[in-house]
Order: structure tokens, then sequence, then C-alpha cells
């Protein structure tokens, strides 16, 4: 059963990233579908801790903590495994790269099974999992403190770990964006693990669907300045594309069909 959220449930979003809140009679108009309509929509993105509930309408969730760890590998489903081939794609074969945290770059890790001399650093047990089967792969995995929500390990163990090695690539994804291209998490540790990864990386892949302008989150990892490639989905706003382009940055739109 397909537990994404519907093409409409995604126009939601973009309609209250734009505006803030949104009342229900509103949605209802600008969708051109019934109220009741619109409340069963929403009532799937209050479950999925997307928005909120106010009188009468909805606006973006607030929350210093992240979305659980199930939702998040639903959400995007379709685009996050899109972006992870994309991405993928970028690397070489006899090419090393770490990957750091989150549900697309888990996807990445999935379309590399079967290269061939890669080297992956990782501080995602996930990542791990998935690559050290392949006999022509060689995994390194962080110590650490393994992070009961999702396998992620951090701590400065962690830091200590990344700061060991010099990649040519480095993959990693993030909680949120805002319209100027910093990215954010929720877990300082994290965050000082992904900063490791960033400096000790010859080039830096950042993977995010464009769900991420939607969602708000504490801590800055860093600028678009820190990045050389975004691939992200056919949904990210014209405004933030042009904002890569004018920092150099290339952007790479996967679609699901490539």
């Amino acid at each position: 059963m397909r537990t994404d959220i519907s093409g409409r449930q995604r126009s939601i979003m973009e309609f209250i990233r734009e505006y803030g809140t949104v009342q229900v009679n509103d949605l209802a108009a600008h969708l051109q579908v019934t109220p009741q309509t619109i409340r069963r929509d929403l009532n799937r993105l209050y479950d999925l801790e997307l928005l909120e509930p106010t009188h009468g309408g909805a606006v973006i969730k607030d929350s210093d903590e992240n979305l659980g760890y199930g939702t998040r590998q639903i959400l995007m489903a379709d685009e996050k495994t899109a972006i992870a081939r994309k991405a993928a794609q970028i690397v070489s074969d006899d090419a090393s790269m770490f990957i750091n945290l989150g549900t697309t770059t888990e996807r990445v890790a999935e379309f590399l099974v079967d290269r061939k001399g890669i080297l992956v650093v990782t501080n995602n047990i996930n990542v791990a999992s998935t690559l050290w089967p392949s006999p022509s792969i060689d995994v390194m995995i962080a110590g650490g403190r393994i992070r009961h929500a999702d396998g992620g390990i951090i701590g400065t163990d962690t830091e200590e770990f990344v700061n060991k090695f010099k990649t040519d690539y480095a993959i990693i994804g993030c909680s949120a964006i805002d319209g100027n291209g910093a990215f954010f998490d929720y877990d300082l540790r994290e965050v000082r693990v992904t900063q490791a990864i960033i400096r000790q990386a010859r080039r830096v892949i950042l993977v995010a669907d464009s769900m991420k302008l939607a969602r708000r989150a504490p801590i800055r990892v860093g600028t678009l300045a820190d990045v050389d490639i975004i691939v992200t989905d056919a949904g990210m706003s014209q405004e933030f594309v042009d904002v890569c382009r004018r920092s150099n940055v290339e952007v790479k739109t996967a679609k699901p069909s490539d």
C-alpha cells in the first residue's frame, strides 16, 4: 500500500509554505475540491506531524524535534528514490566518499551496491548494512554513540574518525533548507559530524527533496558555499534553483521516470 503523501497534499504544503497559515475553505477553493476532502488531507498531514491544526485551518509544524524515522522514510518516497539514483550516477567507480545520516542518503547506498572499487566512510548503520555484503566495496564505519531513533552514529568520537579521511565526495542530507540556501538539522552532535564531513571531502553533493524548503530546523549545518552539487526533484522552486546557480552550485533535477 502506498504511504507517501498525495500530489494534492504536496500542493497543500506548498500553499502553506507560501502563506504561513491557511483556512480550509481557502484551500478548498484554491484546489477546487470540497472542504471535506481538504480536512481529510489535513488530517493525514497532522498524523505525519507536518502541520499543526488551527481554528479552521493549519500551519506548518514548528518543532525542535525531527519527524520520526518511519515518517521520513515514506515522505516523498518516489522523489527520494529518483534523487538517490541520480546522485549515485555522479560517483565513479574507484572513488571514495562519505555518506552521512538521512533517509535519502540511505537510498543512495542502495544504488551503489553493484559498483566497483568504492570506499564508503559512514556514520550511518543503515548505509553500512546495505553496502557491507558487496565484495567490491570497502565500508568504514565510525565509532561513537548509536542514536536509537535511526541508527545514526554521533558524538566527538565520530568527528575524530571522520577527520582521519580525505575523500573524493561527500553525499549528505539535511532536514530543512531556507530560501537563501542555508541548510539545517536538529541534533548538534549530528551537525558537527556533518560539518566535519564537508571539510574533509573534495566535492560535496547535497541530496534534498523539495519538501525541505517547507520545513524548519534549528541548527545551521552550512550554506550553498559548502556545496558543489545539489540533487533534488522537479518540485523544487525555481527561485531556489536560481539561488543555487548564482552560488555556482550545480543543480541536478531527478524525476521518478529517470
